[in-house]
């Protein structure tokens, strides 16, 4: 995991006709620049993400004078490439960039510090978190041909990479390999299909797990960008304005961003109830590249942005999310009410009754019982279901592999974000399964309101119920307890952290997923079978570098309530078309911020309900076997998954109802008095979606 960004300076971006994005901002001269913030703020801001290793790389472009044709080619030169050690290929790219330091006329080109001082620049940035690979890294990385890549990301499959090696290494030979676009035309044609050649947007399509990425192709002169289809990682995007004519992305935003123009911003909003094009934006989701050239007329570098379509059909058919089966037919309605009157005939025996003291030997019974026991539909489909998510790579041990020296410790190297609810209950359980047992597993659960929190009650439940199911390993419930009123400077920095997000709702989410992250708190040290109450409480923060989150349950199993109004209003179609769009919206509403918030801490968030297989298996259940939204909450909300929770023994889990972290921790109730004056001043204001102005002492 790593925190990227690029600034590009001295262009004119401009966007090809076909790509549609949600604002587009005039086209700027490069004299119009106004700079907003400065390097130095963004790598502080990306300093959090990685840890182990930040550095950048310029690249300057300029236009070749002595060329005859009306537009003319671009050179480029990486800033300290002369010091490199040169072999054949490297010199031959030297000289015939060197020649071109002459105009038409032989005259030298005016030079500043050996380049021509109306070079445009491209400005690379690359802060690591290493997870894999023996060697270190330091992005950005650049290979024998000049090309430059920074990648934020995992590959889980679909580019072959052994226990040894990185995956930014990897990414970078594969990439190396790919045809190039037509830098005069600015397009990609089907040369590299009739070559066989792979193409960029083939390799990234190719790839599963969460990434966003920006690589630069020499032999082109191309800068390629984007981020994964379901938006797992955060890839913010300035485009140039009359203000700041700068082409920007960055994995967050600095706070000197946030201090110069949030509060005009957010005022601007509230008052006029429309959004103002703000500085930074999230990026769609998508392959996107940028083809440079200028013209003889005035010499101006110029760039066009193009989005790209993806080039594999699983990746397609996810964006699209269209369900098998949507609407039961009366048989399947008929045999859906029989399983429920024998489940709960059979879950109260079998919740009295079955306490297994080898927790192996009994998911294994279950996991048997559900593949060939059961005679009816649903039962393999909850079997389907939990193969698909005990499968997904984030729960590999291979994936769960770290460089750093806690990896032969007993140091968790692996947390969870838990409130003790049923998603982060199936992830702990699921984590015990495939992590050896020597490590422990920290569990992070934040409260603003002490042992009271309703989240602070289930997580304490909750680690009961996993050591009864694996007493063999060491759990530890990290207790974060934080109080708002205190927390001035750290909602400052929270507030950069969600931009461009600026709703009290998203504030507080992001605070309680930052602290969590952070892992400073409190364990109750002793025997990992004892009551905690009569333990050692110790100072304890979580060295564990990656941590599971249970995002993406609740929007593929229509886990909250404007599901069941849907559900009311428009029957299974109507609900299927909300889940839907709760599904295209997510990389926007929730998973760019809530990737800023975890990963400025130096941890990695993953996914395992967005695993690009688990959602293919989720789509390919009935949607009446996903959820039955005629029960009450805490039975048909989520069914698929409260089946699931059964199969792993996790029976009080298997009922909760859900509930969100804002409520769950209770900063929501204490954001409403300290803003607003009471809960209810709060909710006549509609606090969750109101616009946040910031406080005089923040800004």
């Amino acid at each position: 995991m790593c925190g990227i960004a690029l600034i590009i300076s001295g262009i004119r971006i401009c966007k090809a006709s076909s790509l549609f994005l949600e604002s587009v901002p005039p086209a700027s001269s490069p004299k119009a620049e106004q700079l907003v913030f400065s390097i130095d703020d963004l790598k502080a801001a990306l300093r959090g993400r990685g840890p182990d290793s930040l550095s950048s790389k310029k690249v300057f472009l300029y236009s070749n004078t002595s060329s005859t044709v009306e537009e003319q080619e671009i050179i480029s030169f990486i800033e300290g490439e002369e010091e490199k050690e040169r072999d054949l290929a490297y010199l031959q790219r030297f000289e015939k960039k060197n020649k071109c330091l002459f105009g038409a006329d032989g005259e030298a080109h005016e030079l500043e510090n050996g380049f021509p001082k109306f070079a445009a620049e491209l400005h690379f940035v690359g802060a690591t978190l290493q997870l894999r690979g023996i060697n270190p890294i330091v992005q950005p990385l650049v290979d024998i041909s000049g090309n430059i890549l920074v990648y934020n990301g995992e590959i889980f499959g679909g580019i072959y990479i052994n226990s040894d090696s990185n995956d930014t290494e990897i990414l970078l030979q594969a990439l190396g390999k790919c045809c190039p676009s037509n830098s005069h035309l600015c397009t990609i044609t089907d040369s590299c299909d009739e070559k066989r050649q792979s193409s960029i947007p083939g390799v990234l399509s190719a790839i599963k797990g969460p990434w966003a990425v920006i690589y630069w192709q020499e032999s082109s002169k191309t800068l390629w960008f984007g981020r994964d289809a379901i938006g797992r990682r955060s890839l913010l995007v300035h485009w140039p304005t009359l203000e700041d004519g700068r082409f920007m992305l960055s994995s967050v935003s600095p706070v000197s961003s946030i201090e110069q123009s949030s509060g005009i911003m957010l005022g601007f909003e509230a008052e006029n109830g429309f959004n103002k094009l703000k500085f930074w934006e999230e990026l769609p989701c998508g392959i996107y590249s940028i083809c440079f050239g200028s013209h003889k007329s005035d010499g101006f570098i110029f760039g066009e942005v193009r989005k790209h379509e993806w080039k594999n059909a699983m990746v397609k058919e996810l964006l699209d999310w269209e369900r098998v089966s949507v609407e039961p037919k009366p048989e399947d309605a008929e045999l859906s009410h029989c399983k429920i009157a024998r489940e709960q005939h059979g879950m109260h025996s079998a919740h009295s009754n079955i306490f297994p003291s080898k927790s192996g030997e009994y998911h294994i019974i279950m996991w048997k019982r559900a593949c060939t026991s059961f005679n009816f539909r649903a039962s393999k489909d909850c079997a389907d279901c939990f193969k698909g998510i005990c499968d997904a790579p984030h729960f590999t041990a291979y994936n769960f592999s770290v460089t750093c020296d806690i990896r032969q410790e007993a140091h968790a190297p692996v947390a969870v974000l838990f409130s003790g609810g049923l998603d982060s209950m199936i992830l702990a359980a699921l984590l015990d399964e495939c992590l050896d047992h020597s490590y422990e597993i920290d569990l992070l659960n934040v409260s603003f309101d002490g042992q009271s929190a309703p989240d602070r009650i289930s997580a304490k439940a909750g680690v009961k119920e996993l050591r009864r199911i694996a007493p063999s390993r060491r759990w530890k419930l990290v207790e974060i307890d934080a109080d708002l009123s205190k927390l001035d400077l750290e909602t400052k920095h929270v507030m950069s952290l969600i931009n461009p997000a600026n709703t009290y709702m998203d504030l507080n989410i992001g605070i309680a997923l930052w602290l969590a992250a952070r892992g400073s708190g409190w364990v109750y040290e002793g025997n990992n079978n004892d009551i905690d109450e009569d333990l050692e409480c110790v100072e304890y923060k979580s060295k564990a570098r990656i941590v599971l989150v249970g995002s993406g349950a609740d929007e593929q199993c229509a886990g909250y309530g404007r599901h069941k109004t849907k559900y009311r209003q428009g029957s299974w179609l109507g609900l299927h078309e909300e889940m839907k769009l709760d599904m295209q919206r997510i990389w926007k509403r929730n998973l760019g911020r809530d990737d800023r918030c975890i990963a400025d801490n130096g941890k990695e968030a993953r996914f395992p309900f967005l695993d690009e297989d688990v959602i293919r298996t989720l789509l390919d259940i009935p949607l009446w076997e996903v959820a039955n939204l005629d029960q009450p909450s805490g039975t048909g909300d989520k069914k698929i998954l409260r089946e699931v929770a059964q199969l792993l023994g996790l029976y009080e889990a298997s009922v909760l109802p859900k509930r969100a972290i804002q409520f769950g921790t209770r900063i929501a109730r204490e954001s409403n008095r300290k803003n607003f004056g009471s809960n209810r001043a709060a909710n006549q204001a509609s606090a969750g979606s109101a616009a946040i102005h910031m406080p005089s002492n923040l800004t």
